[in-house]
């Protein structure tokens, strides 16, 4: 027992902070009070739920096209289905592979046994995380500038802010050494990265206004500017690698920032976190169908090499 836990103590650990994280949420959702979250799904339309669930599964085509972008630019003549197909079998895996690998690797695995270049498509996909952040760092400002003017925790809202802006710094720092050695293939085609972060906004404006329909929906009120900065600071707490997928922690998170921050109330916080979850998990399902199609790709990889 006690090698096995040696040998994978990063699995045992995260997994560990992902059950403790959703009994947190769950008696997070018990205090609500149930009849609370009741009153507030009552109020919810198919209508909005069907226009969050549309935001979505737009967000998810900006990715796609983030990372096509970025691997046509570097001559992986990629065809755009077969992006989709990798990418959609990464969210898949994101949101239901019980493991601490993510998506990026099964993408990586997948393209790599097509027949792509290994070192071009790892880099894209370091490329492509490095600019979904860059996104995620314009929009934090906004994020911060509600954690330093909104006093609504006393003490505990000046160690968040203290914590937050320490944080940012040092990812900030970590970001700038990442980006001079992941981004060499791609710093003399600067339209193709700009192409990238342009899909790396529109993913962002998309999947944060599912956040602000449900928010609306659910009987709330908060102003789209105020949800992409809130939202923003969720997505760096959620990469902490505290637990599987940022399961629980990221549910945990944007309960505690749109309650204390947004001024939005406990049942309809935690209710807009848990359904944000389950639509990104319902639209994420395509992967489940393109797995076959990889697993198959990988296959024929392989019989060709093993004749050759």
């Amino acid at each position: 027992m006690k090698t096995w836990l040696m040998k994978n103590r990063s699995m045992a650990l995260r997994s560990a902070g992902t059950l403790l994280a959703l009994v947190l949420l769950a008696i997070l959702l018990y205090q609500s009070g149930w009849d609370d979250i009741s009153a507030a799904l009552q109020k919810i339309s198919l209508q909005t739920l069907a226009l969050a669930f549309g935001c979505i599964l737009i967000s998810r085509f900006f990715i796609i096209a983030r990372w096509y972008v970025l691997l046509r630019s570097a001559d992986v003549k990629i065809p755009f289905k077969d992006a989709a197909s990798l990418v959609f079998t990464g969210l898949f895996a994101n949101n239901f592979l019980p493991t601490s690998i993510g998506g990026d690797v099964v993408r990586l695995a997948g393209a790599i046994q097509m027949g792509y270049d290994q070192a071009i498509c790892l880099a894209s996909i370091v490329a492509d995380r490095i600019t979904n952040m860059v996104g995620m760092w314009l929009a934090a400002p906004l994020g911060l500038w509600q954690l330093f003017t909104v006093p609504a925790l006393g003490f505990q809202a000046g160690a968040l802010q203290s914590a937050a802006l320490a944080g940012f710094w040092e990812k900030a720092w970590g970001f700038v050494r990442r980006t001079l050695a992941s981004l060499t293939i791609w710093v003399k085609k600067p339209s193709a990265l700009l192409a990238a972060l342009g899909c790396a906004l529109g993913n962002m404006l998309f999947s944060f206004s599912a956040y602000y329909f449900l928010i609306h929906g659910l009987g709330g009120s908060l102003e789209l500017w105020k949800v992409i900065g809130l939202f923003s600071l969720a997505y760096f707490v959620s990469v902490v690698p505290i637990s599987i997928n940022g399961f629980g922690v990221s549910e945990l998170t944007i309960t505690f920032l749109l309650t204390h921050f947004g001024g939005v109330s406990l049942p309809v916080s935690a209710t807009v976190a848990v359904l944000h979850r389950m639509i990104m998990m319902t639209v994420s399902l395509p992967g489940a169908l393109t797995l076959p199609g990889v697993l198959a790709r990988m296959d024929r990889s392989k019989a060709t090499l093993a004749k050759s």
